[in-house]
């Protein structure tokens, strides 16, 4: 446990921050092999039938993702605050919320995933696998919401390192399992579906026993396996306001993909190509923006106003200081990264992500403000904030897109989300500063 009231602020992200980065360095690198193993394996038509099951699946987790952020923020706050008896109580509710929902959401999707597949025009050939996978995903949603609690849980007592620990064993045995049941096994779809449920839930039991034995502040009995409705309603009012937040982003990107691909397949893969790039160069400023909102909570739950402001300036500091590094490294590497990226005979697709890369290199000192200023509103639940300041960012971006990218190609996405970004922060300072001379 990291309790952030004390001590030194800048020492107490990074400290936080690293183990986020490198977790999710992680599961970008599973997501890769996840998918080259049922390509290999199974070929184009079990690939596609995965691919158009993920997005159903993503906004799902993104409503479990939201719900455990809200229900993160108020552990903190409560952590913070030395209000054990609340805190036990907030992990109780949402726990016991959390299996509520899975089962409703589970029911819901063992009946109606072939509706859903055909409302999204799935290609004949690729429906019945989508279907056999998506409903066995759906038997693991259980899982899935236990285990996202659990780590939002130990995150709030400032331990980010055991949720990556057992992120890592879920992948690891994620790959292990998609290649014994899908190489070795040959059970198709139905294979790297029951991977990925057999690895969720033991790392959702992994991770409830290790809280049960080593984490006071967590540890539930029977008596405290309660629903708290204040509590409740607190959770469910922030983490849908953040579950619409982090919806906003990919319905925005699925319209900014459909301008990408009128500019045709080279086009396409190059901008693929460079996402790709652009995930693993933010990862660290997404990091540090969750580092900063549990310090913020934390500290706020202790009434230490001065800290909660500082804790953004350090955020600030340390994405400034990662910022010509990363910029750096993105225009020395940027051929040979789309060269790796790319089919060996499409040179036109190394040039064109190499020219998007030489322009956006110079742009991510802005999702590094954008990040710790969203954990910044975040820890003192203001969500609605960050939920209109990803709508205009998200928005605006996508005008842009349609604008830009048909005159100049793909680096007009680069110019867009510039734009903004620029915007977003426009939206957020004033209220930052605003917020600051009200706590003053």
């Amino acid at each position: 446990m990291r309790k952030m009231t004390e001590g030194d602020i800048t020492g107490h992200l990074l400290s936080y921050a690293v183990p986020l980065i490198f977790g999710n360095l992680l599961q970008l690198t599973y997501n890769a092999a996840d998918s080259i193993i049922i390509g290999k394996c199974l070929g184009e038509n079990a690939l596609a039938a995965v691919s158009v099951a993920n997005p159903i699946m993503t906004v799902v987790i993104l409503g479990v993702s939201g719900i455990s952020i809200g229900a993160s923020v108020i552990m903190s706050r409560l952590y913070g605050a030395d209000e054990a008896e609340n805190l036990k109580k907030e992990l109780s509710t949402t726990i016991l919320f959390g299996l509520i929902f899975s089962l409703i959401v589970f029911a819901f999707g063992i009946v109606f995933s072939p509706h859903i597949l055909t409302l999204m025009a799935v290609p004949s050939q690729a429906m019945a696998d989508a279907v056999v996978y998506l409903r066995i995903i759906f038997v693991g949603f259980l899982f899935t919401f236990q285990y996202n609690i659990m780590s939002g849980a130990l995150r709030s007592v400032g331990d980010s390192k055991t949720p990556v620990l057992f992120l890592g064993i879920s992948s690891a045995l994620n790959i292990g399992m998609d290649l014994l049941f899908v190489y070795v096994m040959n059970m198709g779809v139905a294979g790297a579906a029951l991977a990925t449920d057999i690895a969720e839930g033991i790392s959702a039991v992994l991770c409830l026993n290790l809280v049960y034995r080593k984490i006071p502040a967590l540890q539930l009995k029977k008596k405290d396996l309660v629903i708290d409705i204040p509590l409740l309603k607190e959770t469910l009012v922030c983490g849908s306001l953040t579950a619409l937040q982090q919806a906003a982003q990919p319905i925005g990107k699925v319209l900014i993909q459909s301008v990408i691909n009128s500019q045709g397949v080279t086009a396409i893969g190059a901008f693929n190509a460079v996402c790709r790039i652009d995930d693993f160069a933010r990862i660290p400023t997404q990091s540090i923006g969750n580092a900063v909102m549990t310090c913020v909570a934390q500290n706020r739950g202790a009434g230490k106003t001065e800290r909660v402001k500082e804790t953004l300036n350090k955020g600030l500091k340390i994405a400034i200081f990662y910022y010509p590094l990363i910029c750096a490294l993105t225009l020395i590497l940027k051929t040979p990264l789309m060269k790796l990226l790319s089919p060996d005979e499409s040179r036109t697709m190394v040039e064109i992500g190499a020219a998007y890369l030489s322009v956006k290199a110079w742009m991510f000192i802005m999702p590094g403000f954008t990040n710790a200023l969203q954990g910044y509103f975040r820890g003192i639940e203001k969500m609605r904030i960050t939920l209109y300041a990803t709508l205009i960012q998200i928005s605006l971006r996508t005008v842009f897109v349609y604008v830009l990218v048909p005159k100049i190609g793909i680096t007009g996405e680069a110019y867009a989300s510039l734009i903004g970004w620029a915007l977003m922060l426009l939206y957020e300072y004033p209220l930052y500063f605003k917020n600051i001379r009200s706590r003053n």
